[in-house]
């Protein structure tokens, strides 16, 4: 292959990679949307099934797409942890959603989701979205992402957790520690987006 050839070549996958991250986001659930699949039931650790509305509380209703091996999940896992169950106490109703499919990463296999549940203590449910589609209808992309929806169950906040996932005494924006408050409170979110930073879903191919 020539180097004016590869040139091309490059600059045509790069076209298309950048097409496609911009569908990805026209697809993602825009602020002011309402929880979509909210009936559908998933799975959770104790082996019951659970929805959407389910889990929906009196303030909101916090949805985040995560997972057991993203480095980016285990370095926010604690503090996920913390906010989730913090604020599931305010009356904000949590749930984490598994969305990766464990026949390509099976570390985000069922059994160990429960193991993680149980060390982490997590106090909300931990459940697996199988065939990825509840995170399809978010447009979700990232473990972890975070959905926020306020009291009338519209879209408040989505993005990340906060500005350091590595460094938790670094941080300095605690994004989603914020929007929860300004629910709880019902003041409007200060920046209701961020960039979802962390892993792709390994969604589970066709």
């Amino acid at each position: 292959m020539t180097a004016r050839v590869f040139t091309v070549s490059l600059a045509t996958v790069l076209a298309l990679a950048v097409a496609g991250s911009e569908i990805a986001r026209a697809d993602t659930l825009a602020i002011g949307a309402s929880i979509p699949k909210a009936s559908t039931k998933m799975k959770n650790v104790d082996g019951k099934e659970v929805s959407l509305a389910d889990v929906a509380g009196q303030k909101g209703t916090l949805v985040i797409f995560t997972c057991n091996a993203c480095p980016f999940a285990k370095a926010w896992q604690d503090r996920i942890v913390d906010l989730g169950n913090s604020f599931a106490s305010r009356g904000v109703g949590v749930i984490a959603v598994n969305s990766n499919d464990p026949a390509i990463v099976p570390e985000d296999g069922y059994d160990l989701m429960k193991e993680r549940a149980e060390k982490a203590k997590m106090g909300f449910p931990y459940v697996v979205d199988a065939g990825s589609e509840v995170a399809l209808a978010f447009g979700a992309t990232r473990t972890p992402e975070a959905f926020l929806f306020d009291a009338t169950g519209q879209l408040v906040y989505h993005g990340t957790i906060d500005d350091n996932a590595k460094e938790p005494g670094s941080v300095t924006k605690t994004y989603l520690k914020d929007a929860l408050t300004a629910v709880v409170e019902g003041k409007a979110v200060p920046l209701a987006e961020t960039k979802a930073i962390g892993c792709g879903i390994k969604f589970k191919k066709a």
